[in-house]
């Protein structure tokens, strides 16, 4: 059973704010990807779409002399950080299990390594779930952030993404009950 859908994620005005501003349509792309391979890794597809789909709520737009600059944005970006406080905070508000919110934040966390210093990091099975579906969808110069997605098209996507979600945690009751 989840306690809140990605449609409830979605619908709320933080996130129509911030995952607008980073991206919807990549947003979504990464939910999806994250759905195939929770299947591969054996982690919650309701945990990995959740965190896929928030993973750059805390982007920040760097701009100079009025364009996108992505090496400023390379130089200085700690998205996943102000991501993962905002999408804890997001989650539990709507109603999310507060473990779940965590696991789901440190995914966010630690989908990218952009502004950690150079080094090994270890990723449990969620994490590098959400790091792939990043990957999977980006496009060079953070080009991915910028596809336009309509409205209705993106909510029907979601919907259809819930139900996805749903039927397979029907067809696996016992196996991720636990999370």
């Amino acid at each position: 059973m989840r306690d809140i859908t990605l449609l409830s994620i979605f619908e709320h005005r933080i996130t129509q704010k911030y995952v607008k501003r980073s991206g919807m349509a990549h947003a979504i792309a990464a939910a999806y990807h994250a759905f195939n391979l929770s299947k591969e890794f054996n982690v919650s597809p309701d945990l990995a779409t959740k965190a896929a789909f928030l993973h750059d709520i805390g982007h920040y737009t760097w701009y100079r002399n009025g364009k996108w600059d992505y090496k400023l944005y390379k130089e200085n970006d700690i998205h996943a950080i102000k991501g993962a406080e905002r999408a804890h905070k997001l989650l539990v508000r709507l109603g999310e299990h507060p473990q779940k919110a965590k696991k789901i934040a440190l995914a966010i966390l630690l989908h990218t390594d952009s502004y950690l210093p150079d080094g090994n990091l270890y990723l449990d099975p969620l994490q590098k779930v959400v790091a792939l579906a990043d990957e999977m969808d980006e496009e060079p110069s953070g080009s991915h952030h910028y596809r336009q997605i309509e409205d209705e098209k993106a909510r029907r996507m979601i919907v259809r993404l819930d139900q996805m979600i749903d039927n397979e945690l029907s067809k696996n009751q016992n196996k991720f009950a636990s999370l």
